[in-house]
């Protein structure tokens, strides 16, 4: 890669690593469901904004049947599930729970697409097992909330069966368009459940600049980043920053949150990563 490109890479996976850290203040403070709907609402104008702007045609009444499904398996549902787990699951944990996300995806192409596993996979896939049990151990430094744990991967689970179904029938999709069209629809899909969980006191500064930062960074610049990427130097190469997002997340937690982070959570962190890697290779 360029250094221009390894820059790029390092400041998304620095950004998604952070999107762990804000989830852990929002959440707590105006609750999962409102974290979800503005982090996706925001993205969402944003970016369609951005393209109307720039005089990209996000062609919505062509494509709105893929944005709806990319939307609710994409954002609004392991959005939601990702707040949810942040309730009781440190910063640095749920990074580490996200990297698992390649792993299901490998799952989910054996089971639906016919995909060959080949033993390289299925190492990768043992090992990964192995890292995320040693992470949620009570070693690993987590409040061992195991529905929170659960929701975390069930939402890394949705990552790998989204893309899943894009690789099969949503290739031809713009991936500028399924950024921006994904994004609203998600948005506007969660707007009905703001009732069941609404906010109990006005949100301090902090909880909105991390809202903002949520939708705007985490969100609209991250999107552009990781499609630029894909531009540069091809799918599989913008997918290496799933390795790298876990030492964000952890770096952060810990700079910001004052979170532990013990030898046994980073030890299974390696394990993930490492099997993430052996998954992604082909």
């Amino acid at each position: 890669m360029r250094p221009a490109d390894t820059a790029r890479l390092v400041l998304l996976a620095a950004i998604w690593g952070a999107s762990f850290l804000f989830n852990r203040i929002t959440a707590p403070a105006i609750g999962p469901v409102l974290t979800a709907e503005l982090r996706t609402l925001i993205a969402g104008i944003a970016l369609a904004a951005y393209f109307a702007l720039s005089g990209y045609d996000v062609e919505w009444r062509r494509w709105w049947r893929h944005y709806l499904v990319v939307g609710i398996f994409s954002s609004a549902l392991p959005f939601l599930l990702w707040a949810y787990a942040a309730l009781s699951v440190t910063a640095g944990v749920l990074s580490v729970l996200n990297a698992t996300s390649p792993m299901w995806g490998a799952l989910c192409g054996a089971l639906l697409l016919r995909e060959r596993m080949s033993a390289r996979r299925i190492t990768g896939l043992a090992i990964g097992i192995a890292g995320v049990t040693l992470v949620t151990s009570p070693a690993g430094g987590t409040t061992l909330h195991y529905p929170a744990v659960a929701a975390a991967l069930a939402a890394a689970f949705s990552y790998g069966l989204i893309a899943t179904y894009i690789r099969r029938w949503a290739s031809n999709v713009p991936s500028r368009g399924m950024a921006a069209g994904s994004q609203f629809a998600a948005g506007i899909l969660l707007i009905p459940l703001i009732p069941l969980s609404p906010p109990t006191v006005m949100p301090a500064p902090l909880i909105v600049v991390s809202v903002l930062a949520l939708g705007l960074v985490c969100g609209a610049v991250a999107y552009l980043l990781y499609f630029r990427l894909i531009a540069d130097i091809g799918a599989t190469g913008a997918l290496t920053v799933t390795y790298l997002i876990p030492l964000f997340g952890v770096l952060w937690g810990a700079l910001f949150l004052g979170e532990t982070v013990t030898l046994p959570m980073l030890a299974g962190g390696v394990l993930v990563v490492l099997g993430t890697v052996l998954v992604l290779r082909t």
